[in-house]
């Protein structure tokens, strides 16, 4: 009996271990008639990280002893994101996947930040063949690449169909992707609902099917992000038949093996790797045809030709990363206490050194910089051009414009929508402050590629000082930043488009960084130690007394001149200043207590409709959220005559 019981705990340990386990971590063998995928995503040129590409070099040459039906794809953003790809604009990285032996690719939405010719020149120069169902040349009226490939395997037809991310358009640099008037001569089927890209790509599924194809595998730089709803692998999936399988990145996920049901509700398999070679990705297709994935973490062979290239690369890196440019007292952070990428939802240490750069740099009076563009940390102790470089890897150019107050609003409410989420697109800032109400939903409105058009309803983003004073909508202010945010739309921030330029020099912003640090005098001090509370982000829990607000907001409200025109037959209605209210709910009612006309705005003046002549009574109540809520203040109220 107690054999029993001990066999079953043995049993009952093991399960528990398997059920913990759902990706191997250890290289296992193929048979001599399986198919094999070898997979990679978001490298973001991590040649020596994790497995790095010797490795998975390596891994590739073990699998083809084993068995013939070897093939080994990428999909997408492995040419950006370290030295490796800034300094050679990517050509370093093709060079070394081609080492590798790279066969299929997708391009992510960072293929696209060195530009369209230097990508278009990337892709020639690989190896590898780049597809895409749904990235188009609008003039040509056709896709960029073929939708799909077919590999011969193991006496079996195996389809792969690219897909990139509509959010490349706002992830990259949407004037990569227009003409010189400005008008979009690539498009990735972008719209709203997302039937525009099922139906590329199920028609790119028909289509290998058509010629053949046994298995169809999607290649997909997509992500699983609800923020990159409709777009995401899951929901392409589940509008589409057809698929075996999908490998995905974008989302920097890491997905060993997952069942999603299609358009019939057939189960397909979601993959994904993690970013900077942390996995390497292995698709098995058996004889009988049973397809699995699973994800190896745990290989420490290396291939000796790709180490030896690898390294010259490297010691090329260094000959110009190595460079000290100054000092630094603190550790300037991008993340959170639990390591996670805070620059995309909140104040850190390093987005205020580099917003702080930006302004002071420019003589402006407000510095941003998006938190998407923000890459590194910067440790304590030396630093080199190469921390710089890391920091900023895109080679994107300085600029200052002018902006109004309510350009500035808008930009900020853009940045804030998916707070406390993490979007790229947040902004950290210097010379402003803000706070973020978490708690009223965000009424920012895009359009079909994710550019901003309005914002609809109530604003989640308050108490907006400039120089400690608050936001003047009308207001013209002075920006500094990268041209990517302020005149190409990067991240969908067209609310700048038509602004002036005020630019005195061209400045590559990793130069900017540079002559910040020398007007520090060469050291980055203490001011940097901690945040400052530029950005305060607020939830339920940190709600103000009301009654407060009530208060403050009765003391400060005036009517200050309620005038009608005899001409026009309108009233026009002014309102002293009030720091505490966000808006104004304004009636107008006539002899007979009737309404006749309202509005709520945030605008401290209005003008009603037309009206007949007569005694009219014009009522204003303040209003403004408090973590979610809305809070009146004393309705105050004057009589005017239309005569």
């Amino acid at each position: 009996m107690r054999k029993k019981k001990k066999l079953l705990t043995i049993l009952l340990a093991v399960c528990l271990v398997a059920a913990m386990m759902p990706s191997m971590v250890f290289a296992a063998n193929a048979k001599s008639d399986d198919i094999v995928v070898l997979y990679t995503n978001d490298v973001h040129c991590g040649i020596d990280d994790s497995i790095g590409y010797a490795g998975l070099a390596a891994y590739k040459a073990d699998k083809l002893k084993e068995t013939k039906n070897v093939v080994l794809v990428d999909a997408g953003d492995a040419i950006q994101g370290d030295l490796a790809g800034a300094l050679s604009k990517g050509d370093y990285i093709v060079d070394i996947m081609n080492q590798v032996g790279y066969d299929v690719a997708v391009p992510g939405n960072h293929e696209f930040d060195f530009g369209m010719d230097q990508f278009l020149a990337l892709t020639k120069k690989s190896n590898a063949k780049y597809i895409s169902s749904n990235f188009t040349d609008t003039k040509a009226n056709k896709t960029v690449f073929d939708p799909y490939v077919i590999k011969e395997l193991g006496g079996k037809k195996v389809a792969f169909v690219g897909i990139s991310t509509p959010e490349s358009i706002t992830k990259s640099t949407p004037a990569f992707f227009q003409d010189e008037k400005g008008n979009y001569i690539y498009d990735f089927c972008n719209d709203k609902t997302g039937k525009k890209l099922y139906k590329a790509v199920q028609n790119a599924i028909d289509a290998a099917k058509a010629e053949g194809a046994d298995y169809v595998i999607a290649l997909g730089h997509m992500g699983i992000d609800d923020q990159s709803k409709p777009w995401t692998s899951r929901e392409v999936i589940a509008n589409t038949t057809g698929l075996n399988a999908f490998i995905d990145g974008h989302s920097h996920s890491t997905v060993a093996s997952e069942a999603v049901k299609d358009k019939d509700g057939k189960e397909v398999t979601l993959s994904q790797t993690g970013p900077k070679l942390a996995a390497i990705g292995e698709l098995i297709i058996t004889a009988d045809g049973k397809i699995s994935t699973s994800l190896v973490t745990d290989y420490a062979a290396k291939d000796e030709k790709t180490a030896s290239l690898i390294k010259e690369v490297k010691d090329k890196i260094e000959a110009v990363s190595s460079k000290k440019v100054g000092t630094s007292e603190v550790l300037l952070t991008t993340l959170d206490a639990e390591g996670k990428r805070a620059v995309r939802n909140q104040e850190t240490t390093m987005g205020n050194f580099c917003a702080d750069a930006y302004r002071i740099i420019g003589g402006a009076d407000i510095g941003v910089v998006q938190g998407g563009g923000v890459r590194a940390d910067i440790k304590a102790g030396d630093v080199t051009y190469g921390d710089i470089i890391a920091l900023h890897p895109w080679g994107n150019m300085y600029g200052v414009i002018e902006a109004t107050g309510q350009q500035i609003l808008d930009a900020l409410e853009l940045g804030a929508r998916s707070t406390p989420d993490e979007v790229g697109g947040f902004l950290q800032v210097s010379g402003i402050s803000y706070e973020i109400d978490t708690t009223v939903p965000s009424t920012v409105v895009t359009d079909e590629n994710a550019m901003f058009v309005k914002v609809a309803g109530a604003r989640r983003v308050v108490n907006v000082k400039v120089g400690g004073v608050p936001i003047d909508p009308k207001k013209t202010y002075t920006v500094a930043s990268t041209t990517y945010i302020l005149t190409q739309q990067g991240d969908g921030f067209t609310m700048f488009d038509g602004c002036k330029e005020v630019t005195k020099e061209s400045l590559v912003d990793t130069e900017v960084i540079q002559k910040y640090i020398e007007k520090l005098g060469g050291t980055i001090g203490q001011q940097y130690a901690k945040t400052e509370g530029r950005i305060k982000v607020l939830t339920a829990s940190d709600k103000a007394p009301i009654k407060e607000y009530k208060a403050a907001l009765a003391r400060t409200t005036k009517i200050t001149s309620a005038k009608a025109s005899t001409k026009t037959k309108k009233i026009t209605v002014k309102i002293n200043g009030n720091s505490k209210a966000y808006g104004f709910y304004y009636k107008v009612t006539n002899s007979k207590g009737k309404t006749v006309s309202s509005l709520s705005k945030p605008g401290k003046t209005f003008t009603t409709k037309k009206l007949s002549k007569g005694k009219y009574t014009v009522s204003v109540r303040p209003y403004t959220y408090v973590i979610g809520e809305k809070v009146y203040g004393k309705t105050v109220s004057k009589k005017v005559t239309i005569k």
